[in-house]
């Protein structure tokens, strides 16, 4: 009899290489599938250990420039921030990963998928709403919810001595103290040391940007281009996506800009503890409000504001492939019609500072903001009808308090 086919999202590191055994002594033929989304070096040494690892097939898809173009920048243009901290990089790219996972599996046959998740966090959420909503005729094998799996592999122990009895490749017997997952958005830690919300994260634990109180003493002056609310150029050079976002990681983390540290509410029903650094995004994220600050009418502004939350929540909680989050990219799309112009910023010891920003569909009129003789361009007469009909409802409240 054939051997069905399973799709592992695979990383290359113990879990995974773990888990990919697992499924073949479980009698799965397993395709070994990684997305690269700015994480990887050389990728020929993960292809080897998968191999070595027993998988039949193994894919690498290069989803860098659609990575950040259409869910980094997507996120950006809504100036998302989850319980307005967590700028989303795990969770944006959870989706591209199961899409391409999804691909995968159709192309091979495979009726399965795999990942690597525990049955506490998000990722196990997003991975399979997007599956679901991607090709429902998947079925999604998850060992770390599976009783046989995890009374064996407790720990990080027993996977090491599951890879060495099963002859998978083994750098090392010791982890570091904490868990770590990056693309070109951010790298997130969690877990070990980092459970309690009381301990401070050691300084050696950061990889892309310096503490602040090392950075430059010198500020930095830069420029970014926007068109359409996405940036497009940086100090008058046009970048792709994907180079604007390196480029910007390299900036930032020099100034120790983007780090956060915070408890924060899973899908799940748990706190948890995450430390981010996402040096890039939030200097495109500081450069975008204040550009839309000057494009966009004041009541689009706050109704963006009003339902960023929701869209964090859904790019968070796994619905990206979803039909309210349809709805929301649409009216998206419509705000940042004009938001077209270049901001120039001064990064400073963590800080990100606005010094300018101009743009041809600017809706900030000189003469009529001016204290100064504005030529008639605006009389200052007109405001006492105005105060007088906004009053209305507040004179008839107090008129009936006096009743």
């Amino acid at each position: 009899m054939s051997r069905e086919k399973v799709v592992l999202a695979y990383s290359g590191g113990l879990d995974t290489s773990v888990i990919l055994k697992w499924l073949q002594l479980k009698g799965y033929d397993v395709v070994a599938y990684v997305a690269d989304l700015g994480q990887l070096g050389d990728v020929e040494p993960i292809r080897e250990k998968a191999l070595k690892s027993g998988a039949v097939d193994f894919y690498c898809l290069d989803l860098k420039e659609e990575f950040v173009k259409d869910y980094v920048f997507t996120s950006i243009k809504f100036n998302a921030l989850y319980e307005g901290r967590y700028l989303l990089g795990t969770s944006l790219a959870r989706p591209i990963i199961a899409k391409g996972m999804v691909e995968v599996a159709q192309k091979t046959g495979a009726k399965f998928l795999a990942h690597g998740a525990t049955g506490k966090g998000n990722d196990q959420v997003r991975f399979e709403l997007s599956a679901a909503a991607l090709d429902p005729s998947l079925t999604t094998i998850v060992p770390w919810r599976i009783p046989e799996f995890f009374n064996k592999i407790k720990g990080r122990q027993e996977a090491i001595d599951f890879a060495q009895e099963h002859g998978i490749p083994v750098k090392a017997t010791k982890s570091q103290p904490w868990s770590s997952d990056d693309n070109l958005m951010h790298i997130s830690f969690e877990a070990g040391i980092l459970e309690d919300p009381a301990a401070r994260p050691p300084k050696e634990m950061f990889e892309y940007s310096v503490d602040p109180k090392d950075a430059p003493n010198e500020a930095e002056a830069i420029e970014i281009e926007f068109e359409k609310g996405e940036a497009v150029k940086l100090n008058g050079k046009a970048l792709s996506p994907a180079n604007m976002l390196v480029e910007l990681n390299k900036i930032g983390g020099k100034h120790g800009i983007g780090r956060v540290d915070m408890v924060e509410s899973r899908y799940v029903g748990m706190k948890s503890r995450g430390v981010y650094e996402t040096p890039g995004g939030t200097i495109l994220m500081a450069a975008h409000r204040d550009l839309e600050a000057l494009t966009l009418d004041g009541a689009v502004i706050n109704l963006k504001e009003t339902l960023m939350p929701r869209f964090a929540s859904l790019v968070y909680n796994g619905y990206w492939f979803s039909s309210e989050m349809d709805c929301l990219k649409a009216l998206l799309e419509k705000s940042q019609e004009y938001v077209t112009g270049t901001v120039r910023l001064e990064l400073y010891k963590g800080n990100v500072i606005c010094i300018g920003r101009e743009s041809k569909y600017s809706m900030y009129n000189m003469m009529v903001v001016s204290m100064d003789d504005d030529k008639g361009a605006y009389d200052q007469t007109d405001a006492a009808g105005f105060i007088k009909l906004h009053s209305l409802p507040l004179r008839a409240h107090a008129a009936r308090a006096k009743k």
